[in-house]
């Protein structure tokens, strides 16, 4: 393996749970319910699955969008304000460094929510590329966003390992050709993630030599 090519949101950093609290907190004001099983689909990916505008509406009837969305944006930066990289992240990038290995990130979101976040937390130097939505066509589960970064290293994607946590982000690398990890956040130990190679709870405590040198695929491609 040369690379390891790690998602952002819910991966580096859990915004995921502070997105998904921002929006079922809005609801909730407005007399609406966003249940867990409707804001699966939307996890890792930006691809149209579901309008959370809507699925209001349809509750509540019409109502303004804009003062519901400026509402749902100051909870959300206030929760991202206490977040840290997850467990276990800072140390794998290091190890990674150390080892000599090539880093990317591969992300459904904005490159100014992700160049953002990353630079707060002093994680954007680790990376030599961050590929976001802006650069394809399609995100996840589409392997592309997988195949660009594997494209702006200089590696095949069979040489790369993918970190993930999201079922939308499994079947993107897994699509892409990459070795798979999955590491479910609160919110995706919902989703069936076994389509990865290796499922861990956690990157806290991972040593990653020689966690890379015993990785076999369980999955035919």
């Amino acid at each position: 393996m040369k690379a390891l090519v790690f998602d952002f949101d819910g991966t580096i950093l859990d915004t995921e749970q502070a997105e998904y609290t921002a929006w079922t907190q809005a609801y909730a004001r407005y007399g609406g319910e966003l249940t867990l099983h409707d804001y699966l689909p939307l996890i890792g990916t930006a691809e149209p699955v579901f309008d959370l505008y809507a699925h209001l509406e349809a509750q509540i009837g019409p109502y303004d969008r804009e003062a519901f969305d400026r509402e749902r944006q100051e909870v959300l930066h206030s929760l991202l304000a206490q977040l840290e990289p997850l467990p276990g992240v800072p140390e794998c990038l290091e190890q990674a460094r150390k080892l000599g290995l090539k880093l990317a990130v591969a992300s459904s979101s904005s490159a100014a929510w992700v160049l953002g976040h990353l630079e707060q937390h002093h994680l954007l130097q680790a990376f030599d590329h961050v590929i976001t939505r802006e650069y394809v066509a399609r995100t996840k589960p589409d392997p592309a966003l997988f195949l660009k970064a594997a494209e702006a290293l200089q590696v095949a994607p069979a040489e790369c390992v993918a970190v993930e946590d999201s079922l939308n982000g499994v079947r993107a690398a897994r699509a892409a050709g990459m070795f798979t990890i999955a590491v479910p956040n609160p919110l995706t130990r919902h989703q069936d993630l076994r389509q990865a190679d290796v499922l861990l709870p956690s990157l806290a405590g991972l040593e990653l030599e020689p966690f890379l040198s015993s990785l076999k695929p369980v999955h035919p491609r």
